[in-house]
């Protein structure tokens, strides 16, 4: 008795890719069984029917499956988006935008697709599109880093250098370096405004008194208080020389004390050790240092320094180092307030000066030697420490 052999069944997908075998790919028939273990006469039978279906005859007048109609719209579906491909290709080859407006498009659309996706289609490269928008991203931390060191320059009255400005800007909390600062400045074109000039305002060619050296350049006490540092200077106005006398606490590089009058006698630094002594109430035994000028070794001012028992200390005579920070004060006011203005008249430059020194220079400027800190801050801190 013969074994009966079950039947096999095969879908209309199964049937189509054997078909085209024959078809497309010029097997024959008989090869085709024989490698798939078909029977050749339902083979033949598979291609009668697709060659009846594609010459509009479907089946001899037999309807299709569902799973045949659901094939054949897919393969039309599949041929409509190819073609729509080839125009669309065509159409952005011949119109196609700038790389950065594809890269634009590309942001856009991060999360309706994935990037990968997105730069295939549109035919860009994804390292190309990440170094577009790295370089993006720069350009605008650039731009608002300028914004603030900018805004910066010009509250120091554009005297601040590429070391205050990193330090002005940290303050506000904006990581920006030194070098990042000069990067900065030299592409917006910032320069501080530096300038020269020298006239004497020390007679030291006088019959008067002189006193030793007591300070000998200790100029960093460790208390508010405990030396001072005086001098005078000129500013020119357009009504005649003006001249100022200032007094300055080495401790936290304050002025504490200042006078301006058309000339310079001995009223005019007594005026200004009144007003620092009037506002800081120093103890017996102060230092108060400045050069061999005839004004400092007055009677009126060595009177002055006797009344309130402050110990007087001079520079030795033609050297400009032992009172080294009074100058460099002298030179910072004219740098960056005095040099840049033209004052009509003394009163003018009064104001502006006072303000210079109350506004800016105690209270707002930076300085190195105090970790760039302002004067009044450098003591408000010391203040806190104490208690």
């Amino acid at each position: 008795m013969t074994e009966k052999r079950s039947r096999r069944a095969f879908d209309a997908a199964f049937k189509l890719q054997v078909v085209r075998m024959i078809r497309e790919q010029g097997l024959s028939v008989g090869q085709v069984c024989r490698d798939m273990n078909l029977v050749e006469s339902a083979v033949r039978r598979w291609v009668e029917q697709f060659d009846e279906e594609s010459a509009g005859r479907p089946g001899a007048g037999k309807p299709l499956t569902p799973e045949q109609q659901r094939i054949r719209q897919l393969e039309a579906e599949n041929r409509q988006l190819k073609s729509d491909n080839e125009i669309l290709k065509k159409a952005f080859g011949l119109l196609r935008p700038g790389t950065e407006v594809i890269h634009q498009l590309i942001t856009q659309w991060t999360g309706k697709a994935p990037i990968k996706q997105l730069c295939r289609v549109l035919e860009v490269s994804r390292s190309g599109f990440y170094s577009a928008r790295q370089r993006a991203s720069r350009a605008v931390a650039t731009c608002t880093d300028s914004v603030h060191l900018k805004a910066a320059f010009e509250a120091s009255g554009g005297s601040y250098g590429s070391r205050r400005l990193s330090a002005a800007l940290q303050k506000q909390g904006l990581d920006i370096g030194r070098h990042r600062c000069r990067t900065l400045m030299k592409a917006n074109q910032l320069r501080p405004k530096w300038k020269r000039k020298f006239v004497h305002t020390t007679n030291s060619r006088h019959g008067l008194p002189v006193v030793a050296n007591v300070l000998e350049r200790r100029f960093t006490p460790a208390a508010p208080n405990v030396a001072w540092v005086s001098d005078i200077t000129y500013v020119r106005t357009r009504s005649g020389w003006l001249y100022l006398a200032a007094v300055l606490d080495l401790y936290s590089r304050k002025i504490v004390g200042w006078a301006m009058a058309p000339s310079m006698p001995a009223q005019l630094v007594c005026d200004a050790l009144r007003m620092a002594i009037a506002t800081r109430r120093p103890a017996p035994g102060l230092i108060v240092h400045s050069d061999q000028g005839s004004q400092y070794a007055s009677a009126e001012h060595s009177q002055l320094l006797h009344d309130h028992r402050l110990t007087a200390s001079m520079s030795r005579k033609g050297n400009c180092w032992d009172n080294a920070v009074m100058e460099r004060f002298f030179l910072n006011l004219k740098m960056e307030r005095v040099w840049q203005r033209d004052y009509a008249n003394h009163a003018e430059a009064k104001w502006d000066i006072a303000d210079y020194i109350v506004s800016f220079y105690n209270s707002v400027r930076l300085h190195s030697s105090l970790g760039y800190c302002a004067p009044a801050e450098y003591e408000d801190r010391e203040l806190l420490t104490l208690n």
